[in-house]
């Protein structure tokens, strides 16, 4: 069974949870943001978030980019620094949905790759 980290926004959290049950009934091993969704300190939560993210165990990394005030596939800067980090470690990233547009340079130089809704796109 693969780890699979999910991040995104606090605003999605609820799309974060609807897709890590349909991941889990897919077979995976799903690690969620769960301090940052308690509303623990954000220090400790991004750390806490980051060792997933980095931990060798859990090879893919998954973005919940969701449509946020207004920006499509938005990415927010916890979001692109945990892209950053999975791409320095070697990791699997993908994005829920499309390239957000102001990352576009770096996502698609990074080999991230949009699922554009699709979670059986993950390898």
């Amino acid at each position: 069974m693969k780890n699979i980290v999910l991040c995104g926004s606090m605003k999605v959290k609820d799309k974060i949870i609807e897709k890590s049950q349909e991941l889990e009934k897919m077979g995976y091993n799903v690690l969620l943001p769960i301090e940052c969704m308690q509303g623990i300190d954000k220090i400790i939560a991004s750390r806490a978030h980051m060792d997933r993210v980095v931990n060798p165990d859990n090879e893919i990394v998954l973005i919940i980019n969701e449509t946020k005030n207004g920006k499509e596939n938005y990415i927010g800067a916890n979001s692109f620094a945990e892209i950053a980090f999975g791409f320095y470690f070697k990791k699997k990233v993908y994005l829920l949905n499309d390239i957000y547009e102001p990352y576009k340079d770096e996502l698609i130089g990074w080999g991230v790759t949009p699922l554009k809704g699709d979670l059986s796109k993950i390898k």
